[in-house]
């Protein structure tokens, strides 16, 4: 009989391999739907706790048996029936189960107060009749029932959960004497007594154990030995977006870890607490980083959509709207009218699904996961998703602010600073919309990620896009200048590329006119174009250096001229004793002063669109210096001005670039009077610019191709800092200059040689801009140096050229 029986459980066991999982896949779509529902119908009515207790944890105890079912046999599965064992949707049955346990948990006293009533008022009054209606009850167990319903009668009175362990104790006392075999009082004989008392230890545990009950009929601990599967559930969760809002059930599980440890078993705890730190730690980052990828290829198309409506993609537009009508008379099919911003917008119905769409919605759910629950303890440490996702955005945008400027070291090429402007705003726009999905505090990302751009290097020690376009702007736009590949132009505020052999890879007046410098100051702010000042005034002390070398070269000469200017013989002579490069090395000086102050200009622009209130406070205090105020008290003023960007007499960056460059080995005078030299070697070499073909003054640009026009900043701001360090006065060591310069000025006008006057008159314009330029120096002061006629006519023959030359 025994081969019979044999074969009968090979039967069982066949059908079992191919129905069992196809009916237990069944059993979790049920359950899903009835989690569902059951968590949906109680987060509205939290009241129904209590009458539907049971049917709360036969909910759990029977999706927690479907789901150790799956994991148990999710590695020995059938071949032929294996996407049975794969339930890519059971992250939304835990989720549901994490659910319930969280509702039974936050109303524990409504569930609590309800039984505590059922049993005072109905279990008690039932217990009583049955215990009356006993036929034969026994002395022993007639006082243990009386004291038990006296008890229950009496609990409205009593702390809960001390009379749910009497209850407790009382029940199992009255199941002992009534289930000996001698009992003169049987259950077997009154089972409706026995179901009453059942009952009752039910609805007590509903009183005093009711985190007992989570852990006995949901408790899915046994994930932890199986983290393997445990992990492959969790990125299946994530690669379908439907099933991404259930994600952060698994972080929450564990929180299940804990409950199988052992106290027999101490040793294991640490292990245990470990693995469940490292696995919901785990979770959460993949999370994050999937909202952040997200997040990541939203803003690419933003930026994308943003970048069509800059000025530059407008240009084919018009071109095809002119010629249009003309294409239509010829007959000629001409090219396919370019698509304008915002057909994207336009559907012909809902059904129309695009890919930002897509982006948005799988974004929302994932959000939602992050956003379920604030914070989650696991093993005495307190985790919190939202901070996981802000720490990722943080970072993401950091690198994303900077790959954006598209820098490239070996071309030196560089993304305009108004289409990274642009970028930025719709990359920040996408990020204020992420509030939305989550509880987050996108201000401090934009905070903590903008402000580290603004220095020379971020929190990593990686380079930020300030000594990006600091770099750019010293060593490729600035060094073109120096190489006279590029001009500055007054008339535009900006610097443009003159016609020459070997065209630029840029177009500097892209990258330099005003609303690229105003766009510089709002990625840069103050901090960033302090640094940016800094690093130019760096430039400038290192020429200023060269420049005392040239004087000390020279010191013997330029004394003997700075007494000998009014012997016109004698100052030929000694000038000839000179040598060169001064002027070059103050008209490099003059073009990155001249470019200083267009950031300078920028720069306070933006801060009063967005502060206008404390920047004319700065305009106040700066205007309203006495004239007797202490040097240092007034640098003060004038470093808050400069960090405005306001325009000072004094440039404190300056003085403070120049300071530095004090020698130990040269005695205060000496500095003071090499200082006083090197404005004397700049003022008896202007005549030598005459002779050069590139001098000639333009008054379109109301400049100088070889941008001499520049010397009139420099020749001001470093006499105003030299000075400044040394104690000195500015207007006599001005004034002194003045006297030199048109002193070598006047002597051109008498030479013969039109080859060394082939420029006089444009060179005589450089001593008005001088004195324009200077807030020390005056028209009268001038006038008394150099004849106001002299600079009318070279004005009149200026203006003369140029109308012949361009005609």
């Amino acid at each position: 009989s025994y081969n019979k029986r044999i074969n009968d459980i090979r039967e069982c066991k066949e059908a079992a391999v191919s129905h069992a999982g196809s009916m237990h896949r069944e059993r979790r779509k049920f359950l899903r739907s009835a989690l569902k529902e059951l968590a949906t119908v109680l987060s509205d009515q939290p009241g129904l706790l209590g009458p539907k207790a049971l049917f709360v944890f036969m909910a759990l105890s029977f999706a927690r048996d479907e789901i150790i079912w799956l994991l148990r046999h999710a590695d020995n599965m059938p071949k032929k029936s294996a996407d049975d064992f794969i339930d890519k949707h059971i992250a939304e049955l835990i989720f549901y189960m994490e659910e319930l346990r969280a509702h039974v948990r936050k109303y524990g006293p409504v569930m609590q107060r309800y039984y505590v009533q059922y049993l005072s008022g109905f279990d008690a009054v039932v217990l009583n009749e049955l215990v009356q209606n006993l036929s034969v009850c026994p002395e022993d167990e007639s006082i243990i029932m009386s004291s038990f319903v006296n008890t229950m009668t009496s609990l409205s009175n009593v702390n809960a959960e001390i009379i749910g362990l009497c209850l407790n104790c009382l029940c199992l006392l009255s199941q002992a004497y009534t289930s000996v075999s001698k009992a003169s009082l049987s259950l077997a004989d009154h089972r409706e007594l026995g179901k009453m008392m059942n009952t009752i230890i039910f609805h007590t545990k509903m009183v005093d154990s009711l985190v007992e009950m989570l852990v006995e009929t949901s408790d899915l601990s046994i994930f932890c030995f199986y983290s393997r599967a445990f992990e492959k559930m969790f990125q299946q969760c994530l690669e379908l977006p439907s099933q991404s809002r259930y994600s952060i059930a698994f972080p929450l599980l564990c929180t299940h870890f804990m409950s199988c440890t052992h106290e027999l078993c101490p040793e294991e705890r640490h292990h245990i607490g470990d693995r469940s730190l490292s696995l919901c730690n785990m979770f959460l980052d993949e999370m994050a980083k999937q909202a952040r990828n997200l997040i990541t290829d939203i803003c690419t198309e933003q930026c994308t959509l943003s970048d069509q409506l800059l000025p530059k993609h407008c240009a084919k537009t018009i071109s095809q709207a002119v010629n249009k009508k003309s294409k239509k008379q010829t007959g000629k099919k001409g090219e396919p009218e370019r698509e304008k911003p915002g057909v994207e917008s336009m559907r012909k119905n809902r059904l129309v699904v695009t890919n930002l769409d897509k982006l948005h919605t799988a974004l929302s759910e994932l959000c939602f996961s992050i956003n379920y629950v604030p914070n989650m303890v696991v093993w005495e440490h307190t985790f919190t998703p939202r901070e996981y996702l802000t720490s990722h955005l943080e970072i993401r945008f950091t690198k994303s602010i900077v790959g954006m400027t598209m820098y490239n070291q070996a071309t030196q090429e560089i993304a305009k600073p108004s289409e990274l402007l642009t970028s930025v705003r719709a990359y920040m726009t996408v990020l204020q919309s992420i509030e939305n999905y989550v509880q987050i505090d996108i201000t401090r990302v934009f905070n903590n990620v903008l402000l580290q751009q603004t220095q020379h290097l971020d929190s990593h020690g990686e380079p930020t896009i300030t000594s990006l376009y600091t770099n750019w702007y010293l060593e490729t736009l600035l060094r073109q200048v120096s190489n006279g590949h590029i001009a500055y132009f007054p008339a535009m505020k900006a610097f443009v590329n003159l016609p020459t052999e070997n065209e630029l890879t840029f177009n500097a007046e892209e990258y330099s006119d005003i609303s690229e410098m105003r766009s510089l100051s709002e990625l840069l702010g103050p901090y960033g174009m302090k640094f940016l000042s800094e690093s130019l005034m760096w430039h400038i002390s290192s020429q200023v250096a060269e420049l005392k070398k040239l004087v000390v070269e020279n010191v013997d000469v330029l004394t003997q001229m700075r007494t000998s200017f009014d012997k016109p013989d004698q100052m030929a002579a000694l000038f000839k004793r000179l040598s060169c490069g001064v002027l070059k090395r103050m008209t490099i000086i003059g073009v990155i002063l001249s470019f200083r102050s267009l950031a300078q200009e920028a720069l306070r622009d933006v801060l009063s669109y967005h502060i206008p209130f404390l920047v004319s406070s700065i305009e106040d205090f700066k205007d309203h210096i006495p004239r007797e105020t202490d040097m240092k008290v007034a640098m003060n003023v004038y470093e808050l001005s400069s960090a405005a960007g306001l325009p000072c007499e004094i440039d404190p960056a300056l003085v403070v670039a120049l300071s530095s460059q004090k020698s130990e080995n040269i005695s205060p005078e000496e500095e003071y009077k090499i200082a006083c030299l090197l404005m004397v070697f700049v003022a008896v070499s202007l005549p030598t610019l005459a002779s050069n073909v590139m001098s000639q003054y333009s008054p379109a640009i109301e400049g100088h191709c070889n941008n001499i026009h520049c010397l009139a900043k420099a020749i001001n701001q470093i006499a105003a800092a030299l000075f400044t360090i040394h104690k000195g006065s500015i207007e006599d060591r001005l004034k002194e200059f003045l006297a030199l310069a048109s002193s070598s000025l006047l002597k051109i006008g008498q030479e013969t040689d039109k080859t060394t006057t082939r420029n006089r008159e444009s060179v005589y314009l450089l001593l008005d801009m001088i004195v324009q330029e200077s807030p020390f120096l005056t028209m009268d002061l001038l006038e008394s140096c150099f004849p106001y006629v002299l600079l009318r006519n070279a004005y009149h023959a200026v203006y003369k050229q140029s109308v012949t030359s361009s005609a």
